[in-house]
């Protein structure tokens, strides 16, 4: 699910972005970005059909520590029903999101 090449972090993210992936992600992900030198965060939605409010919370969370930390996010393979809910919910105005 975490795959580290240099100072890329990438994250599988699951087929339903719930509360309860959000905060499994959440945690994991934020112990790797103070413990680890994590200059990119990508978010590999390619499994991803669901995604609700609280994925909505994490991602924001996770581009406000990548930001501080002069990082950048990115979530790639994104489906066009996830991108219309990340679009809607103003996610891709602060992260880079690639739909396939």
């Amino acid at each position: 699910m975490y795959k580290r090449n240099g100072t890329t972090l990438m994250i599988q993210v699951p087929e339903e972005l719930d509360h309860h992936a959000a905060e499994e992600i959440r945690t994991e992900a934020d112990f790797l970005l103070k413990t680890q030198e994590i200059r990119r965060l990508v978010f590999d939605f390619s499994h991803t059909v669901f995604c609700d409010s609280s994925g909505i919370g994490m991602l924001m969370g996770r581009y406000k520590i990548m930001h501080a930390l002069g990082g950048q996010v990115q979530a790639v393979h994104v489906s066009e029903n996830v991108g219309r809910i990340l679009r809607m919910s103003g996610v891709t105005k602060l992260i880079l999101v690639e739909e396939d």
